[in-house]
């Protein structure tokens, strides 16, 4: 059976109408929780601060769900969204998301992320029943969170590159196969995010309104076709690889992993970075999170990463750099200056 999954139901609208009846099980963060929780008003049986994403972890959570809670509730980014999309699959409960920033596209899939055998797996749980957005919330929140799910849009320009790369070396599956319309379609979702940054950077609910609608777009583009492909290659698999070297859970956040990876990826392909590079830090990505030393040793180790895990098909698979050319490479993105 093919499944095509829906979005989840949005609701915009002011979090102190948010009132619920159910016994509720609560993923948040602190700060998060700090600045959404006065306004809710929530039966909380649990509550609990996911730390991290590894499978094992999210599985003991949902385990330790009490049974009288009736209804799951994320408030925060992404690894709350997660967890709580994991734990109501898990225990067959109904979901209800409110992201506090619009940093990543997990809100609105049908995927959980999980960490497992030193590389990222994806569980289908089905999407969220709702997802709830105060643009008074997002707007304020941390500059260098705020919009960073726009990194989701611009990994589509690298990861176009790969899936064409694989198609043209008959290394795609038969569920994978390059298709010109879905390509073309993505490509016109990357375009409009490079105009809509400055304004995500900046915090302008208009231009939060339209990465919303890019991202709802891309993620039920993927729906369609059933596979990440347009928008997943060797940007996340970067991400991926040096997530490890970080303080996992509490430290890099998403976007500034896959920020450097996009221009890593991008060049590697031999694309001229300079505008992918502004557009980045425009949209209020930071490019100086991870040392250098961690940047240079995950890209010389990059293939044999993607061939250990299996990951689909990216110019990767061909990629033999020296050092001189890893140091090039880390010199050309500018991703040298830290650490």
């Amino acid at each position: 059976m093919t499944t095509i999954w829906p979005l989840p139901r949005i609701e915009i609208r002011d979090l102190s109408s948010v009132t619920e009846t159910r016994p509720t099980a609560l993923l948040t963060g602190g700060p998060a929780w700090e600045a959404a929780g006065k306004l809710l008003n929530l039966p909380i049986v649990v509550q609990a601060e996911p730390h991290k994403a590894d499978h094992d972890f999210f599985k003991q959570l949902a385990a330790d769900i009490p049974p009288q809670v009736e209804v799951v509730y994320a408030v925060g980014g992404g690894l709350a969204s997660d967890a709580a999309k994991y734990i109501g699959w898990a225990r067959k409960l109904p979901v209800i998301t409110i992201p506090t920033a619009l940093s990543v596209d997990g809100f609105f899939t049908a995927l959980v992320a999980v960490r497992e055998g030193g590389t990222v797996h994806y569980v289908t749980t089905g999407p969220a029943q709702t997802v709830i957005l105060d643009w008074e919330i997002i707007r304020n929140a941390p500059p260098q969170i705020r919009g960073t799910g726009i990194c989701e849009l611009l990994s589509i320009v690298t990861g176009l590159l790969d899936w064409r790369y694989a198609a043209e070396r008959n290394k795609t599956t038969p569920d994978t196969r390059f298709l010109p319309w879905a390509a073309g379609l993505a490509a016109g979702i990357a375009q409009q995010a490079f105009k809509i940054a400055p304004g995500v950077g900046q915090g302008r609910v208009e231009s939060l309104r339209n990465l919303l609608d890019l991202m709802c777009t891309e993620v039920q583009l993927t729906n369609q076709i059933g596979h990440n492909r347009p928008q997943e290659g060797s940007e996340q698999y970067f991400a991926y690889a040096i997530e490890g070297r970080t303080a996992s859970g509490y430290g890099v956040p998403y976007a500034d992993l896959v920020g450097p990876g996009i221009l890593i990826a991008a060049a590697v392909h031999g694309q001229d970075i300079a505008p992918i590079r502004d557009t980045i830090l425009s949209a209020g990505i930071r490019l100086d999170q991870l040392r250098s030393t961690d940047v240079m040793d995950t890209i010389r180790n990059l293939p044999d990463y993607v061939r250990r895990h299996n990951l689909p098909y990216s110019i990767l698979n061909e990629y033999a750099p020296t050092p001189e050319q890893v140091l090039d490479l880390v010199v050309k993105t500018g991703l040298d200056a830290v650490g």
